[in-house]
């Protein structure tokens, strides 16, 4: 912290956002909103985290200590899981982020995610396509397979009269899938709390939604589903949508779809380069104008809520946790083969569970 103390800083400020495009709504969410200076360094501290585990995570991968499949998430929507605390949420494969909002502490989620260590929260049998944790409920590796599971999650907190709903994630690429029409129209004729979130990063892996969708109004792809067109890259629009969406659920109206108008600085995956169906003018050209923690930090200058020096002290204690959490992961022993059968059952006595072979005999433990 540089000399300057607290009360040299605006505590809180406001600011105009872009308004949403909205379907079927007579209200929208509010484009004059504050941000109090509290609420900013959490945010930048959280998408700096973030930000941190990602390029981490790419690092790891080109060194072959992380291998199999890692989908990077940096640049797109990086805090959406800051507003997602207490509510249900089922991801698709790109969504390893959000467990740093769902109580896994970084050194879990490196371990667990890629590393597959003994100390994870899967005990070293699972990478990122095996994140349970409380209410969370993701991610999933196959394409819009998590929409109608997330409609079974909010259909259970319907059923149990709990006012609560669930946020269910899925990719542009993934929207054009049947089961995802299926689950709208069953959302919408039982009135299921869920929030429908289209993270539309304009590349459904390599292909532009232009070429893969006659109609790229995502928001508008419920039919009878009220929607919103929401600047992704914005984190108070993406606040200020999340909750008009939330107060809607609640309400008891039923489902509401969300797009989210986003980008990703990676390819589709670590072995797509990214740079075959764009141009790295394109990318630089959104990481200049549009790169969400650059936009948070220069309304946080330009207002007096924080300082340069404040903002460089949370990033060297980012580059610090991650970079501690890295080392505790590698170091980490990986299960041994006596456990790979265990956890079959979360409350049942051993039971034997068959190897290879019929000979082979494996013991489960809960």
């Amino acid at each position: 912290m540089s000399a300057r103390t607290y009360a040299d800083f605006t505590t809180q400020a406001s600011f105009e956002i872009k308004k949403c495009d909205v379907h079927k709504l007579d209200d929208a969410p509010a484009t004059e909103v504050v941000l109090t200076r509290e609420e900013g360094l959490q945010y930048y501290r959280i998408m700096q985290t973030m930000r941190r585990m990602e390029l981490k995570a790419d690092q790891l991968y080109k060194q072959k200590i992380i291998r199999g499949f890692c989908h990077l998430y940096d640049g797109q929507v990086e805090y959406q899981g800051i507003f997602f605390p207490l509510i249900y949420t089922i991801p698709m494969y790109r969504g390893c982020h959000f467990n740093t909002r769902k109580i896994i502490y970084v050194y879990q989620y490196l371990k667990w995610r890629d590393f597959c260590r003994r100390g994870g929260i899967a005990k070293g049998k699972g990478g990122s396509m095996h994140m349970y944790t409380k209410n969370f409920y993701g991610g999933n590796g196959i394409v819009g397979a998590q929409v109608p599971l997330g409609a079974g999650v909010a259909l259970a907190c319907k059923y149990q009269e709990r006012n609560e709903l669930c946020v269910c994630l899925y990719g542009d690429g993934a929207a054009n899938q049947g089961q995802i029409f299926e689950t709208y129209n069953m959302a919408a004729l039982w009135k299921l709390p869920v929030i429908f979130i289209c993270e539309n990063n304009k590349y459904g892996m390599g292909t532009s939604v232009e070429r893969a969708a006659a109609s790229t109004d995502y928001f508008k792809r419920g039919d009878f589903i009220p929607g919103l067109r929401v600047d992704g890259m914005d984190v108070l629009c993406v606040r200020e949508a999340t909750r008009f969406a939330a107060d809607h659920c609640r309400s008891g109206k039923g489902p509401i779809l969300m797009e989210l108008q986003t980008y990703r600085y990676h390819g589709h995956s670590m072995s797509d380069p990214g740079v075959s169906y764009r141009t790295r003018e394109e990318i630089q050209e959104v990481r200049s104008k549009s790169d969400p923690i650059s936009m948070l930090k220069d309304r946080m200058l330009s207002n007096n809520m924080a300082s340069v020096e404040e903002l460089k002290e949370i990033d060297v204690e980012v580059r610090k946790e991650i970079e501690d959490a890295a080392q505790f992961a590698t170091t980490d022993p990986e299960p041994p083969l006596d456990d790979l059968c265990n956890h079959i059952f979360s409350n049942e006595p051993p039971l034997e569970v068959r190897g290879t072979n019929p000979w082979t005999k494996l013991k489960s433990v809960s």
